[in-house]
């Protein structure tokens, strides 16, 4: 059975929980708990969806994510629901949210059943880039020859390209390469999937994503791209040899592979996060007097390109269980 388009708004009502719940942690410096927050609120809120639903991105293999894990069945399950593959992570950015920095969300990416590809836990190498340049990016060549592909499509001075980059030591070279070519760069400390999805914002002032980061933020990166018409290229770069290992397990035959959008991320997908701290994509919750929170969130579907903002009042007493179900 196909994904209805309703299941959209009931993924953001997820999301909007999962946020709600560890925004309570905001800059209060214990990682864990605003994570385990997002976790346990997402998971709960799960069951209230007429789906049946695998997560294959998620928190974790079975033995070190006890919700969420890669596997694990959500929602309600009946003969009659749609098979759905989700793609998942409650809180990208705990560092982020722990310390009250900038653009911590909750996200969600589904697709029909078998569609996403099933990402070890490992590196990806990432390109991506918004709409204007979408078929001018390749994994495979230099950030060079990416810039100025980019910058070319866009109509603009290389000098007037601006690359998001992780701020790691891994990205020394990189940073530099991109420095020496005389475009602009703006450094982040965590949440990429963020940083992807801005490339395809037209008011982002990101162009183009560079670097290495997390492979299942990759797919997820790509259901968003997909969904915004923009683009986005991915390569495995594993660590170890237990890595490599574990994406044979998950069904990876090719672990030289450049992924193209589409092989990340088939068919028809949606894409839904919501804001927990303020960034450049999503307000973050704000807490209101009287017991009450707003949340911006972001809904996007493949199918349509029907990009939608949504902002929400919530009356946080009426939420089920209460304010302490929110972790309040």
């Amino acid at each position: 059975m196909a994904m209805d388009r309703n299941l959209a708004l009931e993924f953001v009502r997820i999301t909007e929980a999962a946020a709600l719940a560890c925004s309570r942690y905001m800059g209060r410096g214990d990682e864990k708990a605003a994570d385990q927050a997002a976790v346990d609120a997402m998971r709960k809120a799960f069951n209230s969806v007429r789906i049946n639903g695998t997560v294959v991105i998620g928190e974790g293999e079975r033995d070190e994510a006890p919700m969420l894990y890669i596997g694990e069945k959500v929602g309600q399950s009946s003969a009659d629901a749609p098979h759905i593959d989700i793609a998942l992570d409650p809180l990208e950015g705990t560092t982020i949210c722990a310390t009250g920095g900038v653009g911590a969300i909750s996200v969600i990416a589904v697709a029909e059943k078998g569609n996403f590809l099933h990402a070890p836990d490992t590196y990806m190498d990432k390109v991506a880039c918004g709409p204007g340049a979408k078929g001018s990016i390749n994994i495979d060549a230099t950030p060079e020859e990416n810039i100025r592909n980019v910058a070319k499509a866009l109509g603009k001075d290389v000098s007037d390209v601006t690359v998001v980059i992780l701020d790691r030591p891994r990205h020394e070279s990189l940073i530099a390469k991109v420095r020496a070519l005389g475009s602009r760069i703006q450094l982040i400390g965590d949440g990429d999937v963020s940083a992807a999805v801005a490339t395809g914002i037209r008011d982002s002032g990101i162009d183009l994503l560079l670097g290495t980061g997390g492979a299942p933020e990759g797919v997820i990166s790509a259901a968003a791209m997909k969904c915004l018409g923009g683009d986005f290229q991915g390569k495995l770069k594993f660590r170890n040899q237990e890595e490599r290992e574990r994406a044979t397990r998950m069904g990876v035959t090719n672990l030289d592979k450049a992924y193209t959008l589409e092989e990340l991320a088939q068919g028809s997908v949606m894409f839904c996060a919501t804001g927990v701290t303020t960034g450049p994509m999503l307000k973050g919750v704000r807490l209101l007097p009287g017991k009450r929170a707003l949340t911006e969130s972001i809904v996007m579907r493949s199918a349509t390109g029907t990009v939608r903002h949504i902002e929400t009042e919530h009356c946080l007493e009426r939420k089920p269980g209460g304010f302490g179900a929110l972790g309040w």
